[in-house]
């Protein structure tokens, strides 16, 4: 194929370069005896608003509750307000409340469990739980007869025997930046561990347990940060499972049975079962008018004709069943079990809840291999290239990237090709060590000038790819451009289809990129675009939790 044996031969040097330098780094550390320690769905642009009323709420909330913005545009125009909902991981709802200054009236996170720790200065308000939805998976219907879950319980220990057998693999959100992966996670560890009443400091410990984590991670074909974005993928996809929401599966199976596909089988893992609550909260800045409209909407979420309707969009009122009329919403044929009584998990303590997400991204959870392509023609320049450095420096600098759980683990793989009308360069850095810090090193020094082809630089890319077992990570392709690219997508395409594998090239919109250029890309890889626009930053963050 065109250019392999070049970039094949390129990346042989430079992952010799970069042995030796985790080497060096090694040998200093042994000498000292040192040691070293989203928005969720696209950037800072995922906003719906509901009704046109002078009066406004607004509400930062999970990716899960945009099938209830039916429901809220309903009230919205009968009460002659306006709702703003904004969109983002459950963990940066949790960052949110940290902050000193709040800028939205009510969160709506997917579990209490992000309140409860994000609310420190306790100025969160009448939450109440709107809903109730349980972390289940969902596998095409003939692998879960093949593997023997049909009409039986089924435990996360028999999870982990499809897959150490290669008989299963799934889809599942970052666990560190979607709280459907992190429940799923959590769930993971207590069956594990054999249902401890509590996860401590020292059952993380285990050898044996991070051994059995890795391999059940190991599994994961493809990886989200949004929940309602991991049931779009795999709509468009060829998975065979996929870890999600209870009534995301819902909603999945009705598509597959109009296009009348086979349909996912639901399945509970009795022993690792997560609960989502769906709380919704006001937050208190002293604003009576404010707390008067919030608690309106809350009144009619939580009234009777209200949980009716939320129903039957999939989701659970409470824990002991489903209302009659709304059985067949819950069909079970599909495996869904509208009669159980849901008995979840116990979460564990903030500090260790902390450290069970620090282990998954560092240790356990299977290592991305991404290849950042990096716009640096000359409309890069100045503030462009200044925002592109400040971004990439909370990824590849360790310590930033551990604020917000996207540090590299300890078998990651990241590739930095800088563009302009070509690849200007490649460099990569294997693991987590001091060759991140040199990564971050040849992005600084990149000077901007030149034209723009990105679609050169996804080749590349693709081409260095070959030289992977594509198997042992969750690859992707990370795209920034702030231009109309040269090229076409056609250029691409012999190096994509020669892989054999979906990889996905998430595209960073910045300046005056060509969005339809990169909706194609998009369209084509089955992954998204996300807008840098008004924050580079918070894009390459909420990107970064796709892989």
């Amino acid at each position: 194929m065109r250019g392999f044996r070049y970039a094949a031969d390129r990346l042989r040097a430079v992952f010799a370069a970069a042995v030796l330098m985790a080497f060096a780094a090694f040998a200093l550390t042994a000498c000292s005896f040192g040691t070293e320690e989203q928005e969720e769905a696209s950037g800072s642009g995922d906003v719906s608003v509901l009704g046109s009323g002078d009066q406004t709420l607004r509400i930062v909330s999970g990716s899960e509750n945009k099938e209830l913005e039916p429901i809220l545009e309903e009230y919205a125009d009968e009460e002659d307000i306006r709702i703003e909902m904004s969109y983002k991981g459950s963990l940066d709802i949790m960052r949110l409340l940290e902050e000193e200054d709040i800028s939205y009236d009510a969160v709506w996170p997917a579990s209490s469990l992000w309140l409860t720790v994000g609310d420190i200065d306790h100025r969160i308000k009448h939450a109440e739980s709107i809903s109730i939805t349980p972390v289940v998976f969902g596998i095409r219907r003939g692998l879960a007869e093949e593997l023997g879950f049909v009409g039986r319980e089924v435990s996360v220990r028999d999870i982990l025997s499809a897959i150490e057998a290669g008989k299963l693999k799934f889809c599942m959100t970052s666990a560190t930046q979607s709280n459907s992966g992190a429940s799923a996670y959590i769930g993971f560890l207590y069956a594990l561990l054999g249902n401890p009443e509590m996860i401590t400091m020292e059952d993380l410990q285990s050898e044996e347990l991070k051994t059995q984590v890795r391999e059940l991670l190991y599994g994961v074909d493809r990886s989200s940060g949004s929940s309602d974005w991991l049931k779009d993928m795999f709509l468009e996809g060829d998975f065979d499972a996929m870890v999600n929401y209870e009534c995301l599966m819902i909603q999945t199976n009705e598509v597959l049975e109009d296009r009348g596909e086979e349909p996912l089988y639901v399945v509970y893992p009795y022993d690792g079962l997560s609960l989502a609550d769906s709380p919704l909260g006001y937050v208190d800045q002293g604003e009576e008018e404010k707390e008067e409209l919030f608690l309106g909407l809350q009144e009619y979420l939580l009234s009777e004709e209200t949980q009716d309707a939320i129903q039957r969009t999939g989701r659970r009122t409470g824990y002991t069943g489903i209302s009659e009329r709304n059985r067949e919403i819950f069909r079970e044929e599909w495996g869904l079990q509208p009669d159980r009584v849901l008995s979840p998990i116990r979460m564990p303590e903030t500090e260790v809840l902390f450290e069970c997400l620090n282990l998954y991204q560092t240790e356990l959870r299977k290592p991305s291999l991404s290849v950042y392509c990096l716009d640096y023609s000359g409309s890069m320049s100045g503030r462009g290239n200044r925002q592109l450095v400040e971004a990439m420096e909370q990824l590849l600098i360790q310590e930033n990237a551990a604020k917000n759980f996207l540090q590299a683990s300890q078998d990651e793989v990241n590739i930095l090709i800088p563009f302009n009308s070509e690849p200007i360069d490649v460099f990569m850095a294997a693991g987590n060590g001091s060759e991140m810090e040199g990564l971050y090193e040849r992005v600084e020094e990149q000077t901007p000038g030149g034209g723009t082809n990105m679609y050169s630089a996804i080749v590349e890319g693709l081409d260095l790819l070959y030289s992977f077992d594509l198997s042992d990570y969750t690859p992707a392709i990370i795209l920034l451009t702030d231009g109309q690219s040269g090229g076409s997508i056609d250029d691409i395409e012999p190096y994509y289809s020669d892989l054999g594998v979906s990889i996905p090239i998430f595209s960073i919109m910045f300046g005056g990129a060509d969005e339809s250029q990169l909706e194609e890309l998009a369209e084509y890889s089955n992954a998204r675009v996300f807008d840098g626009r008004e924050n580079l930053t918070e894009a390459f963050r909420s990107v970064k939790g796709y892989n």
